[in-house]
């Protein structure tokens, strides 16, 4: 019986606990690491022809030690972490996963939706600290509510991802404008000019790509044009916000909430702005939209789909 190919998952626990794995070692002998820095990275790579990681980095230099490696495998869709040229120049295929976690990112851009019309959370504490049952009234109205029917949802990147929250948009009768690329000369039909959809937005959730183009997307000037109750969810790329500015932004009322998922740093550092606590109507996740069980399971069986055609002599989901 012919030997699995050795494989290693250099950064294991980023796929959280609890998935199933025997669709990956069904195919190849498998260790898996925790964590990887980048000094254990050679001899973990030693004798190894698949490598599997997340969010672990593997440079050139990484690379070209490597002498048994012929496929890399992203259990992410991203690809940075990665120095692709090197690879190619190696001759070692690198392969991603996509349109894995549609569902889950929908659900919760919804949910930070919600809490920022709805406030659930605030006053479940309010109620929770005796303030309703100190009340004159049957009500509390400490925190507005605001429906969503008939509000403006602008899309900034129409992927797979932006389609599930347009349609989730939809869903709560809103309407879905999709914002054409920023800087071009003329949107497309369908679509509606970024600087428009900055405009006319109640909601702006973001779902492109960190390109040179992309960094600090929305800065200081986009949220200056956005409507005073306008809402801003990020669960693509933390840079593709100024954090300096939108903290001042919330601070100072310009726009009226943020739901951030994501960080440029991640974890961060203790100091960036976003993490200040004076930030009104802020709400922060630790970049959690995509991490659904079945999200999770999703994109690991995903890396062994990769895995299996590749064995076959196929190309899915390559990149290089």
């Amino acid at each position: 019986m012919q030997a699995k190919p050795r494989a290693v998952f250099l950064d294991f626990a980023t796929a959280g606990p609890g998935m199933e794995t025997a669709p990956l070692d069904a195919l190849v002998e498998t260790t898996y690491f925790a964590y990887s820095t980048p000094a254990q990275m050679p001899a973990r790579l030693e004798a190894c022809e698949i490598a599997i990681l997340n969010k672990a980095k593997l440079d050139a230099g990484t690379i070209a030690t490597a002498e048994q490696l012929k496929l890399i495998v992203l259990a992410a869709t991203g690809t940075d972490n990665v120095d692709t040229l090197a690879a190619r120049e190696r001759g070692v295929a690198v392969a991603n996963i996509r349109d894995y976690c549609s569902a889950a990112v929908a659900q919760h851009v919804c949910a930070m939706l919600m809490e920022l019309t709805q406030h659930v959370g605030r006053y479940d504490a309010l109620v929770k600290a005796g303030a309703w049952q100190r009340s004159k009234i049957f009500a509390l109205f400490d925190y507005p509510i605001r429906e969503l029917d008939g509000r403006n949802l602008g899309i900034v990147g129409y992927g797979s991802l932006g389609q599930a929250v347009a349609a989730m948009g939809r869903g709560l009768s809103m309407k879905v404008l999709v914002s054409a690329r920023p800087k071009s000369a003329q949107a497309p039909a369908g679509r509606v000019p970024f600087d428009a959809v900055l405009e006319q937005a109640d909601v702006l959730s973001l779902h492109c790509p960190l390109t040179e183009e992309t960094q600090h997307l929305i800065g200081a000037a986009e949220l200056k044009r956005m409507k005073s109750d306008a809402i801003l969810i990020n669960t693509a790329r933390g840079a593709l916000v100024d954090g300096v500015a939108l903290s001042e932004a919330l601070r100072n009322g310009v726009i009226g909430g943020a739901g951030i998922d994501v960080l440029p740093v991640e974890p961060p550092a203790e100091s960036h702005p976003l993490l200040a606590g004076d930030i009104p109507n802020l709400i922060l996740t630790p970049h959690i939209a995509w991490a659904a069980k079945e999200s999770r399971q999703r994109a690991l069986d995903q890396v062994a789909e990769n895995i299996a055609d590749f064995l076959r002599g196929g190309r899915l989901r390559r990149v290089v």
